[in-house]
């Protein structure tokens, strides 16, 4: 048989309920904005009814019910869907690594336009051409010099400012690997957090949320997996490397050895245990720094210092071939006299110049074939070379093209990264727009669900008045006398 206060009991669980559900209500509220949050649901169940079965208890076909309570507060989140993001999140950090490094190079070499390499070797054949026609004319000639220091300027500029980017790169790369490690430690803390909570049966929903998002940030940086542990606790893994195994955080190093580029993960941080346990990076922001500082901006330097040497070289073979104007002075007076054989660029400190001595005296420009001051044939000769067939690394093409189809492919390069970029984009998106409608905050759900909870707390509060008067009546109205 049920106390006679069962009903008061019955009212006050009900009470704690839908409060307990109203408060996770106004939490979901509260931070409907927040980045991270997982919005929460009080699951709620009917306590145990009486009696319970036994030999001794009361043998009535049916029990009593005792009431409800709050079980336990779910996070509604979809673990799937966080793996996908993550898978997903990756490539876009790598795509948008690349894209941005393309973008900075098609910057850097502004072509087409009236200030890149292109524009200045052209330039470069218009003024000898011009030099062919009036190989005795000072101006002509100044021209001629002045568009030569404009190539070798521009070749230089372009050579420094990738070696600029480089430098901005590996520093980049530095504040990534940073950031990693910054990360990896936040997660092993939180762990640590969570481990001491889970074991005395208390939900650290808030913690989950927090390390959630740490990984979601260091999905964007290298390819991460994750895997449950002891307590609560999940340990990362970049690449089959343990990162974070319970409360440890292990340490990202990136070594860089004479052109050797290796990313390890080792226990610790004594410099003498770095470096034994290399990762191989399959995406994520840090591979494509790596990349671009390693590979794509080497590359584009090998390609231009080639067109370089191979447009000096072809240069210097037919001016030293010429006559200048000092040549053709001596040779009045001595018709014996040879040609110089001057070239038109020199090295100076590993860069191309044009040569000092052509830079003292205009004389020194070879325009002529034979000894003769209106002769112009080596001018032109020289402004022929922007359309002669010339080998470059293996291959045969005239320099114009060969520079044009160094542009060409990094425009395919670099759409087809921006391309990659965007599609990656979309489907990151997409994802999170899905894990946004299982774990996301709808305030027209949480508006709609504290009207259900306020009015069931109002009728549980309805019931401990009844139950009140029924009590009041028992226990002060009964026998009575009048």
């Amino acid at each position: 048989m049920s106390s006679t206060f069962h009903g008061l009991e019955l009212g006050k669980r009900a009470l704690f309920a839908q409060q307990a559900a109203l408060n996770t209500t106004g939490q979901n509220i509260a931070n409907s904005n927040t980045a991270g949050y997982t919005r929460q649901r009080a699951e709620m169940q009917a306590t145990p009814a009486m009696p319970y079965p036994g030999i001794n208890t009361d043998v009535s076909p049916a029990q009593l019910g005792t009431g409800v309570e709050v079980n336990k507060l779910v996070r509604l989140r979809e673990d799937y869907l966080d793996v996908q993001f993550r898978g997903q999140n990756k490539d876009l950090g790598y795509y948008e690594a690349k894209s941005d490094t393309y973008t900075k190079i098609e910057e850097l070499l502004k072509e087409p336009s009236d200030t890149g390499i292109a524009s200045t070797m052209d330039q470069f054949w218009q003024s000898l051409q011009e030099l062919s026609k009036n190989p005795d004319s000072a101006a002509t000639r100044a021209v001629v010099r002045q568009r030569g220091v404009a190539v070798t300027e521009s070749f230089q500029y372009v050579n420094d400012s990738l070696n600029q980017m480089k430098t901005d790169l590996n520093n980049v790369i530095s504040v990534n690997v940073s950031d990693v490690n910054s990360l990896a430690k936040q997660i092993g803390d939180v762990n640590d957090q969570i481990s001491r909570l889970v074991p005395n049966n208390y939900q650290p929903n808030d913690l989950y949320d927090k390390r959630d998002l740490l990984i979601d940030q260091l999905s964007k940086l290298v390819n991460v997996d994750t895997k449950p542990s002891d307590n609560g606790m999940v340990d990362i893994f970049v690449s089959g490397q343990a990162l974070v195994q319970g409360k440890t955080a292990n340490t990202v190093t990136y070594l860089q050895n004479g052109g050797s580029n290796q990313i390890s993960i080792d226990a610790g941080q004594n410099p003498s245990t770095t470096g034994n346990n290399p990762v191989s990076l399959q995406s994520g922001e840090l591979l494509g720094r790596i990349e671009a500082a390693t590979k794509i901006i080497p590359d584009l330097q090998n390609s231009i210092n080639q067109l370089a040497d191979g447009f000096v070289n072809q240069v210097n073979t037919i001016h030293q071939q010429g006559w200048n104007l000092d040549d053709i002075s001596n040779s009045t007076n001595n018709p014996a006299v040879t040609t110089e054989k001057l070239p038109f660029f020199t090295q100076n400190a590993g860069n191309w110049v044009v040569n000092p001595e052509i830079m003292q005296s205009l004389n020194k420009i070879a325009a002529a074939t034979q000894a003769s001051v209106g002769d112009g044939t080596n001018a032109q000769a020289i402004a022929n070379i922007g359309t002669a067939i010339i080998n470059f690394n293996n291959s045969n093409s005239t320099v114009d093209d060969y520079y044009r189809n160094i542009i060409g492919q990094l425009g395919v390069d670099s759409q087809q990264a921006q391309r990659m970029q965007d599609n990656t984009q979309s489907i990151v998106n997409q994802v999170d727009n899905r894990r946004q409608s299982v774990s996301g905050v709808s305030l027209d759900e949480e508006m709609s669900n504290m009207i259900r909870f306020q009015q069931a707390y109002n009728a549980a509060a309805r019931v401990v008045t009844v139950m009140d008067e029924v009590l009041d009546k028992v226990i002060n109205g009964m026998g009575a006398g009048h």
